[in-house]
């Protein structure tokens, strides 16, 4: 893993409580599995009809008929329930999935995600990802925060197809943590390597700044 990638999936698992049901979206998201702590009694969810995601296997371990969502090879912790899928967005949809914690290509300073396709590029189908931004009962987005051409990702608003409209509450990218509020964008905690300034001419949205800011 990138240095930038574990900065992202680190901080990211600081939001997962003991005794959580957790769906972890495809993509990066799907690292947190390995780096939840061992003595927390956590349940992963995936919409294909699991509950209970462990690690990724070792090479020993896989088994090519376990997979998460995104088709790869998982393991299953003990406890663990298999089910199929209108079980599995029966969860999603009633309310019953703590915390999602989804990648993002674009966020907006309202809290709107894009994730689903790029048109002309990618379009692989919009998943479980429409549901889980409304049935959540919290959503976090982790993504980079600039693109490969070094545009941001964190939007006045967003240029590509919605997943959801104003449907995050905490995202975290490699450069700052922001929570998104009744009364806008908040900057709640950044990197030490950058100023405030700095992270702002890095950020297209608009936001304010806590006054607990702190460094991740």
């Amino acid at each position: 893993m990138s240095e930038t990638r574990d900065r992202i999936v680190r901080r990211a698992v600081q939001e997962i409580e003991n005794g959580m049901n957790v769906n972890l979206g495809i993509g990066m998201p799907t690292l947190v599995a390995n780096e939840i702590p061992a003595d927390y009694q956590v349940l992963l969810q995936s919409e294909n009809g699991l509950l209970g995601i462990g690690p990724y296997p070792t090479e020993a371990e896989v088994d090519a008929d376990l997979i998460n969502a995104g088709k790869e090879t998982v393991t299953a912790v003990a406890g663990a329930s298999y089910f199929d899928s209108a079980e599995s967005f029966a969860m999603i949809r009633g309310g019953h999935i703590d915390l999602a914690i989804l990648g993002g290509m674009e966020v907006s300073e309202t809290g709107d995600l894009a994730n689903w396709m790029i048109p002309g590029k990618m379009i692989k189908g919009m998943g479980g990802a429409m549901d889980l931004v409304q049935g959540a009962k919290r959503v976090i987005v982790i993504m980079d925060h600039m693109s490969k051409h070094g545009e941001s990702k964190v939007k006045k608003e967003c240029t590509l197809p919605l997943t959801g409209q104003g449907v995050i509450h905490r995202l975290i990218t490699d450069l700052a943590v922001f929570d998104f509020t009744p009364s806008g964008m908040v900057l709640v905690e950044k990197i030490a390597d950058l100023s405030v300034e700095e992270i702002r001419a890095r950020t297209e949205a608009s936001f304010t700044v806590s006054d607990g800011l702190k460094v991740y």
